[in-house]
């Protein structure tokens, strides 16, 4: 196996030849976009290849992370819509990117406040991170970025996700992003049984991880749906027919797996106390908190999340400002 030269100097193994040229390609092609400004005709005719090659190369460079396009986010902070809906609900600041369709808003959300999360932490925060298909995504999606002693804690104990969306992936993937500590709660999220609960918790580990949830000092999360398809009825934490008698009672969203009502007030559905991780009132009381409403089903919930205090920080959308600006009764 041989080295090949590169045309920056550089030698790479010659694995099979042509995955090492196709792998310098990449690279080339990507340099000569973002940083020298040539059009994907230009860098064809620069490699000696056609311009579906290029466009495959480009798109190929941000799957591999090798590049990252992002707007400042200044701009859709200072918007008259973000300002509107910061002054509203009390809140320290406000991002609102443009809706677009459904999946495409949702994307933007998510992708914008990846964007914004590193800019909100400073050397010796604690994150604490929620869990979810938003979460999980935002993990996904946040830049590799190192904040410098920056400790991630998972706020939830474990478990099974049918979507892949568990609160120690969350959580772990974020601080993998974010070059932090990870702190995960090695423990199940529900119990049957409340004295094993308790006595769990005393436990000095768990009880030592459940110290660094209640220290958090900052918090990502999201307000669910308590709907049939919602989050916390795929996990099974609730029935069903549990879920549809609270609805009537007036539960309207859902943080870290624990129901929330329309002013924001705990609704308690009976499982709080076989449950481990953070608490609503642990979470209301955190310096900050970055709210992610993606999707206009989040409405409800996110309105009932800010009324209640939950957020000092919001990233959504403006069809969902719009719903929370106009329908704030």
């Amino acid at each position: 196996m041989s080295p090949i030269s590169t045309s920056r100097g550089r030698t790479v193994p010659d694995l099979d030849g042509r995955s090492a040229r196709q792998d310098e390609a990449i690279v080339e092609a990507a340099w000569c976009y973002y940083h020298e400004g040539l059009n994907q005709n230009e860098i064809a005719q620069r490699l000696g290849v056609s311009r579906a090659s290029v466009v495959n190369y480009l798109a190929e460079a941000r799957r591999r992370d090798y590049v990252r396009i992002s707007l400042d986010t200044e701009v859709f902070r200072l918007s008259a819509l973000a300002t509107r809906l910061r002054d509203r609900f009390g809140l320290t600041e406000t991002l609102v990117v443009p809706a677009g369709d459904t999946e495409r808003g949702i994307g933007r959300v998510i992708r914008a406040a990846a964007d914004w999360l590193p800019q909100l932490l400073e050397r010796g925060d604690r994150l604490g991170v929620a869990w979810g298909e938003t979460i999980y995504r935002l993990a996904e999606a946040v830049p590799r970025t190192s904040v410098g002693d920056l400790t991630v804690v998972q706020l939830l104990g474990s478990r099974p996700a049918s979507l892949g969306f568990a609160a120690e992936a969350c959580s772990s993937n974020l601080a993998r992003r974010l070059d932090a500590l990870c702190i995960n709660l090695h423990v199940p999220l529900l119990l049957n049984d409340r004295d094993l609960c308790t006595r769990l918790k005393a436990e000095p580990v768990v009880a030592e991880q459940l110290q660094a949830v209640a220290e958090c000092n900052k918090v990502v999360f999201a307000a669910g749906t308590c709907g049939p398809d919602s989050h916390i009825a795929r996990t099974g934490l609730l029935s069903d027919a549990e879920l549809a008698g609270l609805r009537d009672r007036g539960a309207t969203g859902v943080i870290c797996g624990q129901l929330i009502d329309t002013q924001g007030q705990p609704m308690p559905s009976g499982i709080e106390d076989r449950m481990i991780g953070v608490t609503l009132d642990q979470m209301a009381a955190k310096p900050m908190g970055l709210l992610v409403a993606a999707g206009i089903d989040r409405v409800a919930a996110t309105r009932a999340a800010l009324r209640g205090g939950f957020a000092t920080h919001l990233a959504t959308s403006s069809d969902i400002a719009a719903e929370l600006l106009d329908d704030d009764t």
